[in-house]
C-alpha cells in the first residue's frame, strides 16, 4: 500500500493530497474487516484519550461511529444520559435539532456537540431498535468521572474480587486503593 501511494505521489498525472489518500485507504481497509475496527486520525487521538485521564464534562456516554451512525456503546453509570434513560444500542440521529446520522460527522464533531460545560443542556433524538417512534431526551451536562473499577468486595472470608472495566490514568490508584481496603478485611 505504501509503495502504491508512493508511486501515485511520484508519477500520477495530476497533483494529489497523499495524506488524504492515505487516510481514506486506511478507513476503507478497516471497514472491510469487521464493524468494530475503526481508524482514529492523528488529530482525533488526543481528544479520544481525554476521557482516560480521569474526568470530563458532558452527557456521559461511550459511543462509536459505525457506518456514519452514532451508536451508544454504554451510558456511563450514574451519568446524565443513564439518568434520563439512554441505553446501550441507541442510535443518535439528531443533536440539538441538527441531523447527525448519514452526514459524515466525525468523532471530533460528535464530541464537540455532546461535551460541554456542566449545567448546560443538550437535546438528542435517538432511534431505538424495536421502537416505532424516535425518542427525545434533554440531558443536562455534568462532570463525568471515569472510573476503571466497577466493583471490589470479598467473595468469602479470604478471597477478594476486583472488577476493572478499562485501563486509564487512574486505574493503578483505584486498584491499589481497592486492594488495600480488601486486605483490611483479611484478603
Amino acid at each position: 500500500i505504501g509503495r502504491t501511494l508512493g508511486l501515485i505521489e511520484a508519477w500520477y498525472v495530476d497533483t494529489t493530497d497523499i495524506e488524504k489518500l492515505t487516510e481514506q485507504t486506511i478507513v476503507e481497509l478497516l471497514r472491510t474487516l469487521d464493524p468494530h475496527s475503526v481508524y482514529i486520525s492523528a488529530k482525533d487521538v488526543k481528544e479520544m484519550n481525554e476521557p482516560l485521564t480521569g474526568n470530563f464534562e458532558g452527557i456521559g456516554i461511550q459511543f462509536n461511529l459505525l457506518r456514519d451512525t452514532i451508536i451508544v456503546i454504554e451510558p456511563i453509570g450514574g451519568g446524565p444520559s443513564e439518568k434520563v434513560g439512554v441505553v446501550a444500542g441507541d442510535r443518535i440521529v439528531e443533536i440539538d435539532g441538527e441531523k447527525v446520522a448519514g452526514v459524515g460527522i466525525s468523532t471530533t464533531g460528535v464530541r464537540s456537540r455532546l461535551m460541554g460545560m456542566k449545567g448546560t443542556k443538550v437535546n438528542i433524538r435517538v432511534f431505538r431498535m424495536g421502537m416505532k417512534e424516535m425518542l427525545d431526551f434533554t440531558i443536562i451536562r455534568d462532570k463525568i468521572p471515569i472510573n476503571s473499577l466497577d466493583a471490589d468486595y470479598m467473595l468469602d472470608s479470604q478471597t477478594g474480587y476486583v472488577k476493572l472495566n478499562k485501563f486509564a490514568a487512574t486505574t493503578a490508584r483505584e486498584f491499589t486503593k481497592a486492594v488495600d481496603s480488601l486486605r483490611q478485611h483479611n484478603m
